[in-house]
């Protein structure tokens, strides 16, 4: 599947939960609906998946986890905050050279309208998604 398909599928279900659920919950009932959305449209999906570190030529396995894998392409990191920070971009952009995938959702649940906690990371190109 088209990397731009997938991701619009993600931010869909991302919308449906949001609209279900609203927001102020915890992060983990956000990661396990999405997750039940996006396989019930027939994606394949992976949740806390292990991403370890190669530094000097060792794998390093330190605890890193991606909170969603879709499609083994597109990165998902999710977070209920009250504002998405640089910091949170540098987490998910490192997630994505660590993995060699291109493409990444930033998707912040704890927000009136979900369209304003949605980015889009390819590489270190960041830009504001939404519907």
């Amino acid at each position: 599947m088209e990397l731009n398909k997938i991701s619009e599928e993600i931010i869909g279900a991302a919308m449906q939960v949001h609209t279900t659920l609203g927001p102020g919950l915890l992060e983990s009932a956000y990661e396990a609906c999405l997750k039940y959305e996006l396989e019930k449209n027939g994606l394949n999906v992976l949740s806390q998946v292990g991403l370890p570190v190669i530094y000097d030529g060792i794998q390093i396995d330190i605890g890193y986890r991606l909170d969603l894998l879709v499609e083994d392409a597109v990165i998902v990191e999710l977070k209920a905050v009250k504002e998405l920070t640089p910091l949170h971009n540098a987490q998910l952009l490192s997630y994505l050279k660590l993995s060699e995938l291109q493409l990444g959702l930033l998707i912040n649940f704890n927000v009136v309208r979900l369209k304003s906690g949605i980015k889009r990371m390819v590489n270190n190109f960041t830009e504001e998604t939404g519907r």
